[in-house]
């Protein structure tokens, strides 16, 4: 048996590149499929209902005995310490790209980790939309519109962090690009954290209906601008709707990275990728340019290096410099906006 194990804490995205990479390594290697820790799945800080909206096989039943017995396969973990924010000069960027040895794992093995690389479950990508189907009760395709473009912006825990959050001028550039699909088009945000969408594109419709229903609108947008957020991926991925989509280049990264991918495994041939100027790249330019950089990077070349002396305290400064002069902008803005000086604008 192959399976994985759900953790406590973890976001419904994770879990289910976990599942989906679990059940596409069990069938390539013909072995059955399993899962532990079915206690947490889909319960988190954004639902405690459990998996409500979807149909899923979860395989057999792990108990948590029988995981403790299984090897266990981790997931590649590579890292940059950068002073990018705190979180990244401490536990570093998760920078890991795909492992290829998971593709000869042992029977009796549980597969723990990232788990999101497309390599993983490309052989399976047929079978994706057998394996996540919504119960009929939950599909909703009230915003599907050959007008309309679904925006899904993660608020939450990513708001605080300068380096991970995508503000305002990221949303507006993929707007513009859209338009270019059809002058006319029309925007929606799906979001768990409606007030950071109305601080953040205060002129849009913004909701959070529920995470199946907010799932479910995803997965049958016809146009989509997504954020560095899991969670709206497969939901992409077994769409029958989708005709474009846009996500951030560098993906956790877009605000701050000179060329690394947070992390390489979000790559994905499904989408349009954006830098920060506003252009776009496709999957392939995107990993045939990642390829040169880490050729050409010192940056990359210290990766799971911890920076010490002199470099650490060069790092703790951008730290706080960076964090600093964001949380100054966003308080600058929140007061023009309440002057009535900024007209319907949000932050930058």
């Amino acid at each position: 048996m192959i399976g994985t194990k759900f953790l406590d804490g973890q976001g419904l995205g994770n879990q289910l590149f976990a599942y989906v990479t679990a059940r596409a390594i069990a069938a390539e290697r013909g072995v059955p499929f399993g899962t532990a820790g079915r206690d947490f799945f889909a319960n988190n800080i954004h639902s405690r209902r459990g998996m409500y909206f979807m149909e899923l096989d979860l395989g057999e039943e792990i108990s948590d005995e029988a995981a403790a017995e299984m090897h266990c396969f981790q997931d590649a973990d590579e890292r940059l310490y950068l002073g990018n924010s705190v979180h990244d000069l401490t536990r570093g960027v998760y920078i890991s790209g795909a492992a290829p040895s998971i593709h000869q794992v042992p029977d009796n093995t549980l597969l723990m980790g990232n788990l999101q690389a497309e390599d993983y479950f490309a052989h399976c990508m047929d079978d994706l939309r057998q394996w996540l189907v919504l119960r009929p009760e939950a599909d909703d395709h009230t915003y599907t519109a050959d007008d309309l473009c679904i925006i899904n912006l993660r608020g939450g825990e990513y708001a605080g962090d300068p380096a991970l959050f995508l503000g305002r001028r990221y949303y507006l550039q993929a707007m513009r690009q859209m338009r270019q699909h059809r002058p006319d088009m029309r925007f929606l945000v799906i979001t768990e954290d409606e007030a950071a969408a109305r601080r953040v594109l205060p002129e849009l419709e913004a909701h959070h209906f529920d995470m199946g229903r907010d799932y479910a609108v995803v997965k049958n947008a016809r146009y989509l601008i997504l954020s560095n957020s899991s969670f709206a991926v497969l939901p992409a991925m077994t769409s029958d709707t989708l005709r474009y989509a846009i996500a951030p280049k560098y993906w956790a990264r877009h605000n701050v990275s000179d060329g690394y991918w947070a992390s390489e495994q979000n790559i994905y041939s499904l989408f349009h990728y954006m830098d920060r100027a506003g252009r776009l790249f496709t999957a392939e330019e995107c990993r045939a340019e990642l390829t040169v950089y880490k050729q050409n990077s010192r940056r990359y070349a210290l990766r799971n290096i911890r920076p010490r002396g002199i470099a650490l305290g060069v790092e703790k400064c951008k730290c706080t410099s960076r964090k600093s002069l964001w949380w100054m902008g966003r308080a600058g803005w929140s007061l023009l906006r309440r002057a009535g000086l900024t007209g319907r604008q949000g932050w930058k």
